[in-house]
């Protein structure tokens, strides 16, 4: 897709997630054609369509779609060095068990439950089951990083105009080094982490992304609530629904702390660290 394609998408895409979420919104991508652009241009459509998950604040069950296409990739190509998850064979439905922080195992329900007490977010349909198989998970973690940037970005786009408008001392606070220090930091770490998951291939360096974009994720999420104040504890502000969000997501297919962990054990192992990007 060129730059216009893609302005013409995100457009579009936005429209469709600020209505109707979960499996309404599922049904709505369906319609646009989400199976077509995940198999035929995921490079640029999953980057999309997750960071406007974030940046919206809706949701649908898209990850499994994004696993389902990398295991069948590989059955097709039969590359060992693309992932060592192994894979469903081609075809099978239902939720995919998912790994979760702390040794869990979740699956994302097709439908919202009526009853969301066994649910670990009432937001979000992820559903904790007893074990789970082999997925191939290098694609599904740099999805879920998208959604935890655009996640990110919207939680400093509160905070910004916040800063913006609270007058304090007879100034608005945006122009107090503070203030202005912290929502710096959050930035780069956000740019940071979208550069690693745009360079991000394989198992160690999808790992090592979702990870930066886990912790870009949470250090965004405390700066922004420091620049709101009390404000952003409010149930009628919408901070603290990001900070749910990112906090469920940096857990889902590994949280940044146990994918650093994994990451060095992996080089430790090896006893050399790859070269991730071509400089």
């Amino acid at each position: 897709m060129d730059a216009a394609d893609l302005d013409l998408l995100a457009s579009t895409l936005r429209a469709a997630m600020t209505g109707p979420t979960g499996e309404d919104l599922y049904a709505a991508l369906v319609d646009l054609g989400w199976h077509e652009m995940l198999s035929e241009a995921a490079d640029s459509t999953v980057p999309l369509v997750f960071r406007l998950l974030g940046e919206t604040g809706a949701h649908a069950p898209l990850l499994d779609d994004v696993i389902r296409a990398q295991g069948s990739y590989q059955l097709q190509h039969a590359d060992p060095a693309v992932d060592e998850g192994g894979g469903e064979p081609t075809g099978a439905t239902g939720p995919l068990a998912l790994p979760y922080a702390g040794g869990r195992w979740v699956r994302w329900e097709q439908t919202t439950p009526k009853d969301d007490s066994e649910l670990l977010d009432p937001d979000l349909p992820l559903r904790e089951v007893s074990t789970g198989g082999a997925v191939p998970l290098a694609a599904g973690r740099v999805a879920v990083g998208w959604w935890l940037t655009g996640a990110s970005r919207a939680m400093l786009t509160l905070a910004r105009t916040h800063a913006l408008d609270r007058v304090q001392f007879g100034r608005p606070i945006a122009s107090f080094q503070a203030v202005r220090h912290r929502l710096a930091e959050a930035f780069v770490a956000v740019e940071g982490a979208e550069a690693t998951l745009t360079a991000a291939t394989g198992d160690l360096g999808s790992a090592l992304a979702k990870a930066a974009a886990g912790r870009a994720a949470l250090v965004t999420a405390r700066h922004c609530q420091q620049t709101l104040g009390g404000i952003g504890f409010t149930a009628e502000h919408a901070l603290h629904r990001h900070i749910r969000r990112v906090l469920v997501l940096d857990g889902l297919l590994g949280s940044s702390r146990e994918l650093l962990r994994e990451a060095g054990a992996t080089i430790r192992v090896a006893g050399t660290a790859p070269r991730l990007v071509g400089l």
